[in-house]
């Protein structure tokens, strides 16, 4: 059996963002293992049938013996284990496993589950190290044995931009949804109700979000705001604590914190609302399509890909509290829109993003890549 080997930042990650991925090549003969920092997905991840390689790497560390361990750590874990095949996910472990794979004969699929700060933020830091970042990848990833995975369009013409051959970027929308598991759900009774999904980053435009909720209180619009997930002390643009904390103490708003059953938050939802700068493609909005909800988002790449304007979707500029909403007062108040772009979202996910459909997809592209 071929061996394959993704190498991830962290255990929940993979468990959250490539499971659909790995089954279907474990299914198609491959021999899966999982490299990631461990923190409590080992029992779920060897239940699969996944052979577990624990990391002891810290995403987001900028300082250099930190990087440099890392890739000695899995220069040391290639050499190890031999893969036919290793799936880079996301920035950090392309950068890094690209690195410690330089001269082994291991072929490398690098995927970039959007391009982060660098690419989201304008400000001084983030465009130095989008400069030297572009720089970066061409070196690493422009090379015999290397390809490039990415989920959008925009993200393909980024590679486009900075050299990378357009042989080498392969372009699959996301890892795929589950379809039996995420079902159409009725809407909740009681007020209406918009959910947000996702790190607590300012680059998921959470800042102008509150400040929206903040508007349509003032207009007298009752709608509730529900924000599920964490903050990533490990990315720059995590938002800090006490400003969370001020947020709990705002009328009609509820930070979740982390939520495992995701499906149980779009269950109490009426409208999934995600106004990012910039996605890869974002599992939280492909879920809420799978469960029937109408998408409140902004116009930018990853967003734009499953939320569509006047089909499923509301689409606003990124970083305009006003517009966002209008867009969500207009969900607000008119249950048949909400319903028709609910049935629209599912359908988009059952043609276009379930897992049978992206896992041969992967499946094939794996074989393409070892032949």
């Amino acid at each position: 059996m071929p061996r394959l080997l993704y190498l991830v930042s962290e255990d929940w990650y993979f468990l959250s963002h490539r499971l659909p991925m790995a089954r279907a090549a474990r299914d198609a003969g491959y021999e899966v293992h999982v490299a990631a920092r461990v923190v409590d997905g080992a029992d779920a991840i060897q239940t699969e049938g996944f052979t577990l390689h624990p990391l002891t790497w810290e995403r987001g560390s900028t300082n250099p013996l930190n990087f440099l361990r890392a890739v000695i750590e899995v220069r040391k874990l290639y050499r190890a284990v031999a893969p036919d095949l290793v799936h880079q996910v996301a920035l950090w472990p392309s950068v890094v496993g690209s690195f410690a794979g330089l001269g082994l004969p291991v072929r490398r699929l690098s995927a970039l589950a959007g391009l982060g700060f660098a690419y989201t933020s304008q400000n001084i830091k983030a465009r130095i190290v989008r400069a030297v970042l572009g720089k970066l990848l061409l070196f690493l990833f422009d090379r015999p044995g290397s390809g490039v995975l990415v989920q959008n369009p925009d993200d393909r013409a980024a590679m486009a931009a900075i050299g990378i051959d357009a042989s080498r970027v392969s372009l699959i929308p996301g890892s795929g949804i589950d379809t039996d598991r995420h079902r159409p759900l009725p809407e909740p009774a009681g007020p209406v109700t918009m959910a947000y999904v996702g790190r607590l980053l300012d680059d998921k435009g959470l800042r102008p979000l509150v400040a929206a909720h903040a508007l349509l209180s003032e207009r007298g619009r009752p709608v509730r705001l529900w924000i599920a997930g964490d903050p990533d002390p490990a990315n720059p643009g995590s938002i800090p604590a006490d400003e969370i904390g001020a947020w709990r103490g705002q009328a009609g708003i509820e930070v979740l914190g982390h939520v495992k059953d995701i499906t149980g938050v779009w269950a109490q939802a009426h409208i999934a609302v995600l106004p990012s700068r910039r996605e890869g493609l974002p599992k939280s909005l492909l879920e809420a399509a799978a469960c029937g909800r109408p998408i409140v988002a902004t116009d930018v790449p990853g967003c734009r890909e499953i939320a569509r304007q006047d089909v499923n979707a509301l689409l606003v500029p990124p970083d305009d509290p006003a517009a966002l909403a209008d867009a969500i007062d207009r969900l607000a108040g008119d249950a048949a829109l909400r319903q028709e772009f609910g049935a629209a979202g599912r359908r988009l996910v059952e043609t276009e993003f379930s897992s049978a459909r992206i896992g041969a997809a992967i499946v094939a592209l794996y074989g393409k890549l070892l032949a």
